[in-house]
């Protein structure tokens, strides 16, 4: 029986993406579908899968799973399977463009702060970066930055033209915050505008190295840099991070409709402190509430990421500069990071892609 496109393709749509939920066909992810006859009346064939998002722990588990499929067919001698990654940059804000060496900005956010935002931020930036994409992360807290100690850098960002600055590095993600360029002891005395003024210098006169996706950890509430991040920064999409609590809940309402008022897609709600387990039985207990992330994700129809447990690692890990996904990259909270990572990728992945840079110039001349 000879191989033909069709069973191949039939093959293929049985296989579904773990992380989208559409199988390869339907998805547009498997291309170049190649058959080469061979002497003794079968054939070898060869199939290309492309990732819009990173996901560098599962493509060998989805090679196998495409391998195992097409060999499967009568007439099939030899499969070949090239599964890979490639993130573009994907539509932002009506009348903005897309920043030069950033494909995806995410914004990280939350109606109140005592949330978890910061740490969920970094760990978000981290588990993107562990997953095989080129990251960075903006400190967008211009009162109270913290990424530079969750980050573990020190020290000064390099210019060397007097008028951009060199990112910071830390655990393989480019970094700029604020506190890169103060004391650490020294209070941001500053008015909406300077602050906002200063959040566009930190996000634009940085040299931002060809970033997939640069992570904003956003200050909490409603006001000045969040107005000026929905109307000048190119935004891709906002993650929404609250706890259980009803308090903490009305308060993220307000942050997910500013954004939706202003057009930045909600990509998704991380529910925060979701329970607790007791280091010494087990117990799990939801000190904060119950269910109150995915309800609200449902309330307003965007997708719920994932909880996060309330978890004494956390927090240690961040203060001492080696987050959860440096500190424990195996771990089940590292997995969990991941998880969150990839629907957030996929997130982005499904928006409409920027075409900003492909389309040619218009020219007007007088002929």
């Amino acid at each position: 029986m000879s191989v033909t496109q069709e069973s191949l393709q039939q093959a293929l749509a049985g296989i579904v993406d773990p992380n989208t939920g559409k199988d390869l066909v339907s998805s547009r992810s498997a291309r170049n579908l190649r058959i080469d006859p061979s002497g003794d009346g079968r054939a070898d064939v060869s199939v290309d899968v492309e990732l819009g998002y990173p996901a560098r722990t599962q493509i060998a588990e989805i090679r196998r799973q495409v391998v195992e499929a097409l060999r499967a067919l009568p007439g099939v001698r030899n499969v070949s399977a090239n599964v890979f990654q490639r993130i573009v940059a994907h539509a932002v804000q009506r009348g903005l463009k897309v920043l030069p060496n950033v494909k995806n900005i995410i914004a990280v956010a939350s109606g109140k702060g005592g949330v978890g935002k910061s740490t969920t931020a970094v760990n978000l930036a981290l588990a993107l970066a562990d997953e095989g994409a080129s990251v960075g992360m903006l400190d967008a807290d211009i009162y109270g930055p913290s990424q530079p100690t969750m980050l573990g850098i020190s020290g000064r960002p390099h210019s060397a033209d007097g008028k951009s600055m060199e990112p910071m590095t830390g655990h393989g993600i480019q970094a700029m915050s604020i506190g890169f360029l103060i004391e650490q002891d020294t209070p941001m005395v500053w008015r909406g505008p300077m602050v906002t003024q200063a959040l566009e210098q930190l996000l634009k006169q940085t040299d931002w190295r060809d970033l997939d996706y640069l992570v904003i950890d956003m200050p909490p509430g409603t006001g000045d840099i969040h107005l000026t991040l929905s109307q000048k920064i190119p935004v891709t999409g906002a993650v929404i991070v609250t706890t259980p609590q009803d308090i903490a809940l009305l308060d993220a309402r307000k942050g997910l409709k500013m954004f939706e008022k202003v057009g930045v897609p909600i990509l998704g709600i991380v529910e925060n402190m979701a329970m607790h387990r007791c280091t010494n039985c087990g117990h799990v207990e939801h000190i904060f509430g119950h269910g109150g992330g995915e309800k609200m994700a449902a309330e307003y129809g965007v997708e719920y990421l994932g909880g996060l447990p309330l978890d004494i690692r956390i927090r240690e890990q961040a203060d001492s500069g080696r987050p959860t996904m440096v500190a424990e990259p195996q771990s089940d909270l590292a997995d969990r990071y991941r998880e969150i990572a990839r629907r957030v990728a996929v997130q982005v992945a499904v928006r409409s892609r920027d075409m900003s840079l492909k389309m040619p110039p218009i020219v007007v001349q007088n002929t």
